[in-house]
Formats: structure tokens, sequence, C-alpha cells
């Protein structure tokens, strides 16, 4: 049986990445995978700087953490061992500002690290840690970036690069509901068109 880790990084509870959040779920067959969800805006997550700097650095020297290190380092211990469980983790988010939400960014930056995702040899060489998962992208636009507006969309393709080439895992479906804001008349259209994809998705696990 498959452990199944599905990423929820929309919190607007009408937003189209959300609903593809809930229709993946819905239609995951319970007797095939197990089931485990991680909200990045249900779970406060501090951002990777100095703290997280400074408890590495206590870390190795057996030292005490403060109040905001150990807070950090608790809840980056829980994203790693949800990720380490998982055999296919999923993402359902939006484009936002041409990129990825903050809060998914820094789920990201938390796994993010040489010695649990990838590591160095001597020469240089990289090792993918990771490399038998695999992802499935669940991204919502409302404008169109595929053909020649593919210059200008830095989300999914920041998953691209991060999970397929960085950490060598194997992305085995993409869902992209794209246009629905540009093009009113079709809004509802786009958005039926791509939920039933997402359900196919998940059907196929």
């Amino acid at each position: 049986m498959k452990n199944v880790l599905v990423v929820k990084a929309n919190n607007r509870p009408d937003g189209v990445s959300t609903a593809m959040f809930n229709k993946f779920v819905e239609n995951l067959d319970a007797s095939k995978v197990e089931v485990d969800t991680f909200d990045v805006y249900a779970q406060e997550m501090p951002y990777i700087g100095q703290t997280l700097f400074d408890a590495f650095g206590k870390l190795a020297a057996g030292e005490p953490f403060s109040s905001d290190e150990q807070k950090l380092m608790d809840v980056r211990q829980v994203v790693q061992d949800k990720f380490s469980k998982a055999d296919v983790v999923v993402f359902a988010f939006p484009m936002w500002n041409l990129t990825i939400p903050a809060a998914l960014h820094t789920f990201i930056d938390y796994i993010f690290q040489a010695g649990y995702t990838f590591s160095y040899n001597e020469d240089g060489s990289m090792n993918q840690l990771q490399a038998g998962k695999e992802v499935i992208l669940l991204n919502a636009r409302g404008g169109v970036y595929s053909g020649e507006g593919a210059a200008m969309e830095t989300a999914v393709s920041y998953m691209q690069k991060t999970f397929g080439a960085m950490f060598g895992m194997n992305i085995i479906e993409e869902v992209i509901i794209e246009g629905h804001n540009a093009d009113p008349s079709r809004t509802q259209e786009i958005i039926a068109a791509g939920l039933d994809r997402v359900a196919e998705a998940a059907k196929a696990l």
C-alpha cells in the first residue's frame, strides 16, 4: 500500500487549487493508499533565516535551543517526518504573483537540506537521497501561462526544477487549470474539466 501525502497550499475557501486539493483527496481509494495531508496555512511555519542557523550551531555543540529555535526545529521535524513517510507527494497550489505561495516555499525550505534530500561527494558531484518518491503537481492559475506566456511562469517550473531536477523525484502527473479568470465566459467549463482530470489522477494511484 502506497503512502500518499497531499499538501494543501491555499487557504482561500473558494480557491481553485483548494477545490483541486479537495477533489483529489475525495477520489483517493482508501483501500489502496494510506492518505496523510498537510495544510501549509494551518501550521505555523517560521521562515528559514538566522534562527535556523543558530539552532544548527547549537545542535552541533550540544547546547539547548531557545524557544523560537525549538519551535522552528519542531515543525521542521514534523514536515520532514511526513515527507519521509510518503511514497507519493501531491501538491495542490495556486500561482500567485507568477510563483508559488510563500507558505509553500517555506515547506520546501524545510526539506531542501543537504543530508536529507541531497548530499555532495568529495568531488562536488551530488547524490539525490530521496529520488524514489513520486510527485503529482496540481496547479491553478487564472491567466494563460502556457504557450507564449510560458516564460512568465515560475510556479510549476519551480516545482519541476526542485522535485524533478534537484531531488531526482519522478513527477508522474501534472494537472494545470488555467485561464479561468482570463476568459469569464468559460470559467466554470475550464474549472470543471480540470477537476475531472484531478479526480482521474487520484483514482489512478
